[in-house]
């Protein structure tokens, strides 16, 4: 935690010496991750929550008195905990706004609370207390820099006596946790970053010479113009203030596109973001930001001017084609340091190789730990890790160790004056030159491999020389990073620590075993055996399921248990009485029942009943991973009426009413949308009142709550009387409420339901008072096509029963040209769904003129070569409705779209047939789309489709052959006339 705000959170000064974090995306994301981890602290880890800090964490809180539960003493303004310390100090102590805590259960009581303070209360307390970790545990156990010298987590473990007290135990338990937390955030935080692009000068440089060659008057040209707002520029290519720079900031300019207003922008290290343009009085730069963070200029403008967006796709291959050549022309980019002093503002442009290959590690976020180890130091670990190949591995140290055997006997004579832990995991970050220039794995050089491969390698050596406790934790420290990754194998196999970990599956240290799944069937007589090895062997497969649990993450670990026999194991197991051993192996099927391979063999081995027996336990976690267990599962419709068979529909009906917890609700809810997509499970979920208790959920939940409630009510929505149940209980109004998130699968989720919803007219009359056309419309906006194909899905039912469709739709300024344009996406679903709405706009002549005014003819036109027969369908249907106006008919003839709907009539979808048939009889209205009917040869097949059983089918077809017939006829009459 103290190491991933010191690296990862993003800091701004506020003066006086006080720093706050930023409101910044990344940021979010780390104080949403620290906020869990606490919220579910005592759930998971009760005899740690107890453990009382060596100081307390104390900050200003926004929490009003009147949030404190009975449990807590209340005097006034001064609220204090029940609990308390060995000498008499609440563990917690409010006297507003001062607040005091001094553990992580009252920690994590304080956050369920807080409710949607949460993140507020977690920043508060983060930016007052920076290092909390010291405040927890003690000064030994800090993260944050203190000079050169870098402490770490695990520096104390060489230091720790044999025999700890149990305060001492739990300590390091915490640490260990903290620890993994610290990790996650980081790689998490590496994550995020390497989504975006980190710009330097450079390339922005180049951008905007391209784009002012690009810029000027005239309709072909895609700016107005773009430039500076300083003609000076710095050696390091930044022409933002020295003051600035400090914040990533590179340059600043001014953009005006043809259809917006002028521009004044900020380009950072960051990305591309508005400001607040050139204060009047101060003739100066506002720099507070006032949009959205973009990845480069193109991007942004892209989505700013629809006019740059359209004459840049015209001038593309000429823009693209002279930015190769900008890019061939630059040999090296200079180093831009964001830096708190000005003197690195002037730095040379010119330097030597190894200057060049330590900036560009630079320019890359690192995890790199850093030490204050001498050179005669490395030198002398040099050598020693030369000649580990002669060190006992870890596990022979395991086995010839005792309780009572001190950590020297067990090393080897070589190892006397053995490297210290803090030696062997960290190194200078100022590495000397002869290191960075030898060459890494395979060809490339070391420069280029990421920072975890030589902490893996840290890691591994620390295995081969450490003791018992430094061999678990130094294994604990691995599973923490993605062993997936070509990288970490690597890392692992380039150092022999294959070699170790295959020695170590030896041990009889059983915490150091990633095996021995099949207790029971070792021991075929065990009814017989002694309470000590049966509890042994309970242990032993506990921790090979934890292994494999670990393992399961990745797709390549997920095959190759399943080829291994683990599923018949895992089954096994899930028939235990152990809740211990049941945890892991639940988590291993969660994990791997996201692959269809094993849903196949979950559902052989009978392991659905055993997931909805254990629905009933009364361990939270273990009802946590059966139910998500479920959700992964109930992809499958065979799974999802095992589990109604089974009788597992009504606990999980049950649970929803115990909202606490919430990672057990997101569960639970998950399960129950999954299963809800079959019917008779909707059903036997009406009978249990559960679609009352998920209304009753749509409010004050988690957004990964909310995402799966709604998914629920979703699929509840379909049937009449479920529709009935949401609108009384309410319902409407928090699912509207809900379309202004920006969550992309809580939207997708809340616009079929809302769609569902207005197919009641009933229910339409209260969306539309409560503004939720508008909403969707507004949706289709939206960056993401899975939003603006359910927006537009949405939008269908509500024109259909909306009571003056055709002015509510005319009502949305520029609604009509949006639908129109989104004809011009690739994605398929966003296509037919957009089709499917022009058909019900175009029930309606005047807004069927509009759309025709804005192009619908030709787009439509330009979609009919396409196999995708959702697509067909609804673009059928749509151009059946708009032949329906002026000389349409002819413009679809005129645009090629006739040939290719003959085509659609040999599909095997009747539904493609109808909508087509239907096409085609309006479009032979028109002579000349006869003709192209015949030669493509739509007669014959419209004769086999007269017979069909589809009314509807059949009158068009025949009236499409009568259209066909009559011009044949006329044609024949004048020719001998």
């Amino acid at each position: 935690m103290g190491a991933a705000l010191t690296r990862a959170a993003q800091w701004t000064s506020t003066g006086f010496g006080t720093w706050t974090l930023e409101f910044t995306p990344l940021n979010v994301a780390i104080l949403t991750d620290i906020a869990k981890f606490v919220e579910s602290f005592s759930v998971k880890h009760p005899q740690e929550a107890s453990f009382v800090f060596q100081e307390p964490l104390q900050w200003k809180t926004t929490l009003d008195p009147s949030a404190f539960e009975s449990s807590y003493t209340v005097s006034g303004t001064t609220i204090q905990s029940q609990e308390t310390s060995q000498d008499g100090q609440p563990l917690l102590l409010l006297t507003v706004p001062d607040i005091k805590v001094r553990s992580f259960g009252q920690l994590s009581r304080l956050l369920h609370l807080a409710k949607d303070k949460k993140l507020k209360e977690t920043q508060l307390c983060l930016e007052v207390n920076r290092d909390p970790i010291v405040k927890i545990l003690g000064p030994g156990y800090g993260t944050v820099e203190r000079g050169k010298e870098v402490m770490s987590t695990v520096h104390f473990l060489d230091e720790m006596k044999k025999d700890e007290d149990p305060e001492c135990n739990i300590k390091m338990e915490i640490s260990l946790l903290l620890q993994q937390l610290d990790m996650y955030l980081l790689n998490n935080s590496l994550n995020h970053i390497s989504l975006e692009i980190h710009l330097n000068p450079s390339p922005i440089k180049d951008d905007v010479d391209l784009l002012k060659r690009f810029s000027g008057k005239g309709d072909q040209t895609i700016l107005e113009y773009i430039d500076y707002t300083s003609d000076f520029e710095f050696a390091n290519g930044c022409r933002a203030p020295p003051w600035r720079q400090t914040y990533g900031e590179i340059c600043y300019l001014i953009v005006k596109p043809h259809d917006c207003d002028r521009m004044w922008l900020t380009c950072s290290t960051a990305g591309i973001f508005i400001n607040g343009g050139l204060k009047k009085e101060a003739e100066e730069i506002d720099y507070e930001r006032q949009s959205d963070i973009y990845k480069d200029l193109v991007s942004f403008l892209r989505e700013r001017s629809p006019t740059f967006s359209r004459n840049l796709s015209k001038q593309d291959i000429s823009f693209l084609e002279d930015k190769k050549k900008e890019k061939k022309k630059v040999t090296y980019e200079p180093e831009i340091e964001v830096a708190p002093n000005v003197s690195k503002m002037s730095m040379p442009l010119e330097k030597t190789p190894s200057e060049k290959k330590r900036a560009a590690r630079k320019l890359e976020p690192s995890l790199k730990w850093t030490s204050s180890i001498s050179t005669s130091d490395k030198k002398d670990a040099t050598k020693e890790s030369q000649d580990e190949k002669s060190i006992p591995s870890s596990s022979d140290k395991i086995k010839s160790s005792s309780p009572s055997t001190s950590p020297g006997k067990a090393q080897s004579p070589r190892r006397k004056s053995s490297v210290k832990i803090e030696d062997l995991i960290s190194e200078s970050s100022s590495e000397s030159e002869e290191d960075e220039e030898q060459p890494g794995h395979g060809q490339e050089g070391q420069t280029d491999l990421p920072s975890e491969y030589w902490q893996i390698q840290k890691l591994v050596k620390y295995l081969k020389g450490g003791n018992q406790t430094a061999t678990v934790i130094a294994l604990c420290s691995m599973r923490d990073f993605n062993l997936a990754q070509e990288t970490c194998q690597l890392a692992i196999r380039d150092v022999g620590g294959l070699e170790v970990l295959i020695n170590l599956l030896d041990t009889d240290e059983i915490k150091c075993k990633v095996e021995l799944l099949d207790y029971a069937q070792s021991t075929p007589d065990h009814s017989h055996r002694s309470f000590h090895y049966e509890t042994k062997d309970v242990e032993v497969a506990r921790c090979g399921a934890l292994a494999l649990w670990s393992c399961s993450k990745s797709h390549a670990n997920k095959e190759a248990i399943r080829k291994a026999g683990g599923i018949p194991l895992l089954a096994r197991l899930l028939k235990s009485s152990h809740e211990d051993m049941l945890i892991p192996v639940v988590g291993t099927l969660q994990e791997c029942a996201s692959e269809e391979n094993y849903r196949a063999a979950i559902k052989a081995e009978r392991i659905i009943e055993n997931l909805v027996k254990n629905l009933n336990s009364e361990n939270e976690v273990l009802q946590e991973h059966c139910a998500m267990a479920i959700y992964q599962c109930a992809e499958d419709e065979e799974t999802r009426d095992l589990v109604r068979l089974h009788g597992g529909l009504k606990p999980l009906a049950a649970l929803l009413n115990n909202t606490d917890n919430k990672q057990r609700l997101a569960a639970v809810t998950g399960a129950i949308w999954k299963c809800s997509i079959s019917k008779e499970n909707v059903t036997k979920f009406r009978e249990y009142k559960a679609i009352e208790t998920l209304v009753g959920l749509l409010t004050d939940q988690p957004e990964e709550v909310l995402v799966n409630v709604v998914g629920a009510l979703g699929e509840c929505c379909q049937e009449q009387e479920n529709r009935y149940i949401i609108r009384r209980c309410g319902g409407i109004q928090p699912l509207v409420n809900l379309l202004v998130g920006t969550n992309q699968a809580l939207l997708v989720n809340v616009t079929k339901a809302v769609g569902a919803c207005a197919s009641e007219p009933e229910s339409m009359v209260i969306i539309d008072r409560l503004d939720g056309v508008r909403l969707l419309w507004s949706l289709l906006k939206n960056p993401h096509p899975d939003v603006k194909a359910s927006a537009a899905w949405a939008l269908c039912p509500c024109i259909e029963n909306a009571k003056d469709a055709g002015e509510m739709v005319r009502s949305f300024v520029g609604g009509l040209e949006l639908v129109v344009n989104l004809l011009k996406s690739e994605n398929k679903e966003v296509l037919a769904s957009v089709c499917a709405a022009i058909t019900k706009i175009a029930k309606d002549q005047e807004n069927l003129a509009v759309i025709t005014d804005h192009g619908v003819v030709p787009l439509l036109s330009k979609l009919a070569n396409t196999n995708n027969d959702k697509l067909r369908r609804h673009l059928a249907e749509a151009i059946s409705r708009c032949c329906m106006w002026g000389r349409n008919r002819i413009a679809f003839g005129e645009h090629k779209a006739v040939a290719p709907l003959v085509r659609y009539l040999r599909s095997k979808d009747t539904n493609v047939h109808r909508a087509t048939a239907q096409a085609l009889y309006q479009l032979s209205e028109d002579a000349n789309n006869c003709i192209t009917m015949h030669e493509n040869g739509a007669v014959k097949l419209l004769l086999d489709m007269v017979g069909s059983p589809d009314e509807v089918l059949q009158e068009a077809a025949a009236g499409c052959i009568a259209n066909i017939r009559r011009l044949a006829l006329a044609t024949e009459k004048a020719k001998y006339s």
